[in-house]
């Protein structure tokens, strides 16, 4: 339903910038939730850029630094290729800044405002059970060291599974459109995998 698809996609933007006492959010208008999900992304943008010019400044400082030794000189290259692909991500998360205007559009319909905040209602307020749903599913890994984005995107789509009966192939589907949009290169298949695992414990109980 493109309710729902746009829905997700704002409360997944504006998550990181709304008040989490559901009284508090109870109070906020789509427009607030718009406002969020800007900031959110222009935020993003901004930390990846500043990420990628300090990563380029050590690659370069190593390269002058260096007496023309291989392992320096590797390790210069690798921290210019990260910086160029956080620059591709960032310039990338930009491009989505085309897309507002009909996400905008969309939101202003009360089906939209309601899943979203729905959304965001649930993860709020299980978000306790949530992550712990979500960290009996990772394997080797801890919910800490995931991206912020990716963090988000598993506690909708577990809010989803778990709470609001959403189909597991839709929630998931959902899940890692999300993740190739707006998560790293291979976000989608991490979160795949991870809902995969979720889904089964749930099944399971």
């Amino acid at each position: 339903m493109q309710a729902r698809h746009i829905a997700r996609e704002l409360a997944l933007l504006s998550i990181s910038q709304l008040p989490t006492q559901t009284q508090n959010l109870e109070q906020k208008t789509i427009e607030d939730m718009v406002t969020a999900a800007v900031r959110s992304l222009t935020d993003e943008v901004k930390e990846m850029l500043i990420t990628a010019s300090a990563e380029l400044q050590r690659g370069q400082d190593k390269m002058l630094t260096s007496e023309t030794r291989a392992i320096d000189m590797n390790a210069s290259q690798l921290m210019v290729r990260e910086a160029i692909t956080l620059t591709q991500t960032a310039i990338n998360r930009v491009g989505f800044a085309l897309d507002f205007p009909e996400l905008v559009q969309f939101s202003q319909q009360s089906d939209v405002r309601h899943y979203a905040f729905e959304l965001l209602r649930t993860v709020h307020e299980e978000q306790s059970q949530i992550d712990e749903i979500i960290s009996s599913a990772l394997i080797d890994w801890q919910m800490s060291r995931l991206a912020r984005i990716d963090r988000d995107i598993l506690r909708l789509a577990v809010a989803e599974l778990a709470y609001l009966r959403v189909p597991t192939q839709v929630a998931i589907n959902e899940a890692v459109e999300l993740a190739k949009r707006y998560s790293g290169e291979d976000g989608y298949r991490y979160i795949n995998g991870v809902l995969g695992a979720v889904a089964r414990q749930l099944k399971a109980k």
